[in-house]
Order: C-alpha cells, then sequence, then structure tokens
C-alpha cells in the first residue's frame, strides 16, 4: 500500500516532502514518547520537522519536542526533506496514529 500521499514540494537545493496528520495516540505525548519520536526521527538521514500552529520544530531535538503540546487530535505536519524523506514521513505518522 502506498502511503506517501503527502504533498512533494519543489525548492533550491531539491525538494521536500509535507503531510498533514491528525494525532490518535491514545497515550499523551509526555518524556517517554517524545524521546522515542526524537530516537526515531534521528534514524533518517534527511532533516525532520513538525509544525503545529505557527511553531516548527525539529523532530530530532528533544528540546525543541517537548516544547510542543501535542495531544489526541491534534493535527500537525510533518515536514522532512533528504534522501529518504518519503520513509521519515511514513514512519513518523505511524508513529503519531498508532
Amino acid at each position: 500500500k502506498d502511503r506517501t500521499d503527502g504533498l512533494r514540494y519543489q525548492k533550491s537545493g531539491g525538494y521536500y516532502m509535507k503531510k498533514n496528520v491528525t494525532i490518535k495516540m491514545r497515550e499523551s505525548m509526555e518524556a517517554t514518547p517524545i524521546a522515542h519520536l526524537v530516537q526515531l526521527a534521528n534514524q533518517f538521514q534527511s532533516q525532520v520537522y513538525i509544525e503545529m500552529d505557527t511553531k516548527k520544530v525539529n523532530a530530532k531535538s528533544i528540546m525543541g519536542m517537548m516544547s510542543l503540546v501535542l495531544t489526541r487530535g491534534t493535527e500537525v505536519t510533518i515536514d522532512a526533506q533528504g534522501d529518504d524523506e518519503e520513509k521519515a514521513v511514513v514512519a513518523i505518522e505511524d508513529f503519531l496514529t498508532k
């Protein structure tokens, strides 16, 4: 099944991918789940960001991710750029919607 239904954009220096996701996790995004999300993001070469409202944070930064209040039903945008951007977007989406 093709899960890369995010939007792909072109800008100087290459392409990047964005996908809107509604958080469906049952547990709240406190320290442990945030740490797991940061570890997951760090498995990819691509730059990975989470956007919420007017805030955009590096998904590989524990301090940045802790600054977001991610709760069930919140809509965020996953923004990735790099060689494995599609894999990164799908993996982060899976994590946030399981």
